[in-house]
């Protein structure tokens, strides 16, 4: 009796706990700073841009190739008319076939959520973290871009 009233009062203990736990950002990712575009290009903006720093015309701006812990992800933005209408990935990890697997399983994931979400603030892959920050990182460096 006194075993089954001490395991329960462990596990309870445990659960809560755990649910008290908060999940923990990426340390590598954390704070850190931009990447100058060395190796990216990008056209010219577009002229035209409104004072609220929406571009009003079209143009692909090359996001910063943003180094993860798997490897470099780099992509790059179309916009039309202000709007957000194609990701095309320039760079994803690829150095063995566990990347690539979760690369051609998140990619597009991203890409879709980018699309409907119109920036780059979207949920991460589950079981693609590092790759997901690096994307958003890149499109958010694309962005910035196309808004200067």
């Amino acid at each position: 009796m006194r075993r089954a009233v001490l395991a329960t009062t462990g596990i309870s203990a445990l659960v809560v706990t755990l649910l008290a736990l908060k999940p923990h950002q990426l340390p590598a990712l954390v704070g850190a700073p931009p990447r100058s575009p060395l190796a990216s290009s990008s056209s010219p903006p577009t002229p035209g841009s409104t004072p609220s720093g929406k571009p009003s015309g079209t143009g692909t701006y090359t996001g910063d190739p943003i180094d993860t812990q798997y490897g470099t992800v780099q992509v790059a933005a179309t916009l039309t008319s202000g709007k957000l209408t194609a990701v095309r990935v320039l760079q994803a990890p690829d150095q063995n076939g566990r990347d690539q697997q979760i690369a051609s399983y998140a990619l597009p994931r991203l890409t879709q959520e980018a699309l409907g979400a119109q920036s780059a603030h979207i949920d991460a892959v589950s079981g693609a973290s590092y790759t997901s920050q690096g994307y958003m990182q890149s499109l958010q460096s694309a962005l910035d871009q196309a808004h200067a």
